[in-house]
């Protein structure tokens, strides 16, 4: 195919997870299903915790971020394949693809810089916990989560400018069931160099410095947690940032697995078909973990199901 311009002519195929016709019907209830408890796990956690005066806290507001951005993250993908697959069309447009990405980075961006900034309130409770409410004042509280949007913004903003300035052919196939970034930079046309460099240094920074920040703060807490004479004591301190590490290791565990199966077997489907653990997986899981392991988030649930009950 004859490279064409970067303009609304150019157009790609999204291939999704399978081209068999039998597997669609199961791929389409699967993540249909996925997708709703996802949505509606998360918001409920959201209303649990806005309606419960006991959740104001640092710890929560942040979670209510989290689960915000979840819904968001999944909703700029699964969206669009379960309609790809309803109505048989692959076909999604240039300006399509590119506000896809965008979004797509904004929020997974944001996922990373909550997790380590919720790894930071626990390292504030833990480690300093008299000076717990002086730290984290509504104000920092604020505006670390503001500086998160803010970064996110920047980062995805950068990456889809950075790909204005490369040319597609007028029809290329993607072998994914969303528009990711490498993927796109690979099918380019013309030179790459910039953007794979740009993509590389900011995966290194923005994947590297909040993952060491998550390291530090828990090193330093279980520093903290080691110095606790009581057997009772020392589980009572770790069983408050339990919830958070278990997402923490789940979502870094899913990214790193996709990295490594991707470089081992070198199929952009099998990436595909990993990418779906961080992409729908994790932010399914997350309200799960997040109200299975806490004991106000179950009474809170409680209380706003039990009035919503009453109400209707």
């Amino acid at each position: 195919m004859d490279p064409g311009n970067n303009t609304g002519m150019s157009k790609f195929l999204l291939l999704g997870l399978s081209e068999d016709p039998e597997l669609q019907t199961l791929i389409f209830g699967l993540f249909l299903s996925m997708y709703l408890i996802t949505v509606f796990g998360n918001l409920l956690l959201i209303l649990a915790v806005s309606s419960d005066s006991h959740l104001h806290t640092p710890m929560y507001f942040f979670l209510a971020n989290l689960s915000f951005a979840d819904i968001c993250f999944t909703s700029t993908t699964v969206p669009k394949m379960l309609i790809n697959i309803q109505t048989q069309n692959k076909v999604i447009t240039y300006e399509g693809c590119l506000i896809q990405m965008y979004f797509f980075l904004l929020f997974s961006g944001l996922d990373v810089f909550l997790l380590t900034v919720m790894a930071y309130d626990r390292f504030v409770a833990i480690c300093h916990p008299l000076q717990y409410m002086v730290i984290m004042n509504p104000w920092l509280c604020g505006l670390l989560v503001l500086v998160t949007w803010g970064t996110s913004f920047l980062h995805s903003l950068l990456e889809t400018l950075m790909l204005l300035r490369l040319s597609f052919c007028t029809k290329v196939e993607i072998p994914h069931f969303f528009c990711e970034l490498n993927q796109m930079i690979q099918l380019a046309c013309s030179d790459t160099f910039i953007n794979n460099m740009v993509m590389y240094f900011s995966a290194m920074l923005l994947g590297g410095a909040p993952l060491t920040g998550i390291l530090y703060s828990y090193a330093k807490i279980v520093s903290s947690i080691c110095g606790i004479s009581s057997a009772q004591g020392k589980y009572k301190t770790f069983s408050t940032c339990a919830s958070h590490l278990s997402v923490v290791s789940l979502f870094y565990c899913t990214s790193l697995g996709l990295y490594f199966s991707s470089a081992a077997t070198q199929s952009s489907h099998s990436g595909a078909v990993a990418s779906v653990m961080y992409t729908v997986v994790t932010p399914m899981l997350n309200p799960f973990i997040y109200s299975l392991r806490n004991k106000d988030i179950k009474k809170a649930l409680m209380r706003f199901l039990g009035i919503a009950a009453l109400k209707g």
